[in-house]
């Protein structure tokens, strides 16, 4: 079973946009995906409470401030999105169960920089543990110089760079439907889901 965490210490990079996609994604291809929500904004849970009856299922579960639960029985994919501030023994309680982790960014100094304290702190926890990590910019507008550095600092960390994904308020209209790229007609979001082939064919591999 699959076990993808979404994970970046800074707030507001797109953690539950990611999450969320990830999680309808999985669900489009018939998988029983649960979505975990590890964040006491609890912003997935409140996405899956809008989410249509008549698109693909996605389940949830509790998972507490002080533990981690089992996902329910008879899931196959799991998605967890975590909290901003992830470090210490909550980071190393989600990796040792995590078989994926998915790091999105932004295109600003202050993302750069946390993401590169988060990836310091990663590479001494993730020792011992055969885990995949992989980037992805958010709201990455490739025109700009801040768009250039994004992408010259996530090349320079030595791990796959899943995509970048454009600044559009498709995925704003989207979530507060309850929906995902995945879930409406292709042709209304090609442009998108063009850009999510890395991410899924990352996951699928």
């Amino acid at each position: 079973m699959p076990v993808v965490v979404v994970a970046n210490p800074k707030g507001g990079v797109g953690k539950s946009t990611l999450a969320t996609n990830i999680a309808g994604y999985w669900a489009s291809q018939g998988h029983a995906v649960m979505l975990g929500d590890a964040d006491r904004q609890q912003s997935s849970r409140l996405w899956l409470s809008l989410r249509p009856e008549n698109v693909r299922p996605i389940g949830t579960w509790d998972i507490h401030s002080d533990f981690i639960a089992k996902p329910p029985r008879g899931t196959t994919h799991v998605v967890i999105d975590t909290p901003g501030g992830l470090n210490g023994w909550r980071m190393g309680d989600l990796l040792k169960i995590a078989d994926k982790l998915v790091v999105p960014l932004q295109p600003s100094v202050f993302d750069i920089f946390s993401t590169r304290s988060f990836l310091d702190e990663l590479a001494t926890q993730r020792k011992g543990h055969a885990l995949e990590v992989g980037l992805v910019g958010m709201r990455v507008d490739r025109r700009t110089l801040a768009a250039d550095k994004l992408q010259q600092f996530m090349e320079e960390q030595g791990l796959p760079v899943l995509g970048t994904l454009r600044p559009t308020q498709k995925y704003v209209h989207l979530a507060a439907h309850g929906l995902t790229l995945f879930d409406v007609a292709p042709g209304r979001v090609a442009r998108d889901l063009e850009q999510w082939q890395g991410i899924t064919a990352w996951l699928d591999a």
